[in-house]
């Protein structure tokens, strides 16, 4: 008699069919690619420490110090409540701070986005030396920010700088300006040197994120027989958007954090009138006439809390954008 096809399931024999563990079960193996907890916490381990150093116990550092009272030398004299906020939200030069930062950070974000799309479009042309100008538009990053804003002070100095000898030379101003000491000049002087420190950066992001937009993208809107700016429009722009968007947000921190610029271009004037939060904080411990520690912990964490508000609003209104346009 030959044996008929009603064999049990998970008979013996079937390596497909499930055995034990009642019908309908499957025999669990080991997990591959799981690690054990003692295993993941020895890799971590480094990174784990290196974040508590530098994040971590800064951070609890910088809350304590908020809340304590200092000498004029930096010793603590004991707790402060709550006395550092109130006297940083109190100070009378923190409208003209706060107002100066959003200048700052608005403008010198926005120029270099846009100064840099057209270098970005610049540097994915074919032409001659193209490798030299790319090293050469790479240089700015590569320095240091104290040194490129100490080079700008010597630029911009109305007795010996450079730019104010071009200028009388061709004949567009009769006498020196005082890019560094007149109110008018101050600021947009600072916001030139931003722009030229965070072009670099920015310009090689977008760069690949134009090499990342597929030809024949492109190839079909020529066929379709659209015009350049179409194509920018409708296809570049579009395609870009993610690499503007981290350009933007990393330039957002990025500037928002510039300390070299800001001091060493600025470091003549007397007073806040031409500072933002992040040099203000400085001068409240070391320059100001209080030389308050815990007036400048108190104004670190608003700076902490400004640039985090900043960055979500801007992400959630990205977003927001994305979903109404898909």
């Amino acid at each position: 008699m030959t044996q008929t096809a009603s064999a049990p399931v998970g008979a013996a024999g079937d390596p497909a069919a499930p055995t034990g563990g009642g019908p309908g079960r499957r025999r669990r193996g080991p997990r591959r690619g799981r690690a054990s907890l003692g295993t993941a916490l020895l890799w971590l381990g480094p990174a784990l420490l290196l974040i508590f150093g530098v994040v971590v116990y800064p951070a609890v550092e910088l809350v304590k110090a908020s809340l304590s009272r200092y000498s004029i030398t930096g010793l603590r004299k004991g707790s402060a409540g709550l006395d550092n906020f109130t006297n940083v939200l109190g100070n009378e030069s923190l409208g003209t701070v706060l107002t100066n930062t959003l200048v700052w950070v608005v403008v010198v974000v926005a120029l270099t986005i846009l100064v840099s799309l057209g270098l970005a479009q610049f540097l994915t042309k074919d032409f001659w030396g193209r490798r030299i100008v790319r090293w050469a538009v790479i240089v700015p990053w590569a320095a240091s920010l104290v040194i490129t804003a100490r080079l700008f002070s010597l630029i911009y100095s109305y007795y010996y700088g450079t730019l104010n000898a071009v200028l009388l030379k061709v004949g567009l101003i009769d006498t020196p300006i005082d890019f560094l000491g007149d109110d008018r000049w101050i600021m947009p002087s600072m916001i030139a040197v931003g722009v030229f420190v965070s072009i670099p950066f920015t310009a090689y992001v977008f760069v690949a994120g134009l090499h990342a937009i597929p030809t024949d993208v492109y190839e079909a809107a020529r066929i379709d027989g659209a015009s350049p700016w179409q194509v920018w429009r409708r296809i570049t722009l579009p395609l870009l958007r993610p690499a503007i968007l981290v350009a933007t947000v990393l330039n957002m921190i990025y500037v928002f954090n510039s300390f070299p610029i800001i001091y060493t271009l600025n470091e003549s004037n007397p007073g806040f009138s031409h500072d933002t939060t992040i040099t203000f904080m400085y001068k409240l411990a070391f320059k100001s006439a209080e030389k308050d520690v815990g007036q400048s912990a108190a104004a670190g964490l608003f700076n902490v809390l400004l640039i985090l508000v900043a960055v979500v609003i801007y992400l959630r209104v990205s977003r927001w954008r994305e979903e109404e346009e898909s």
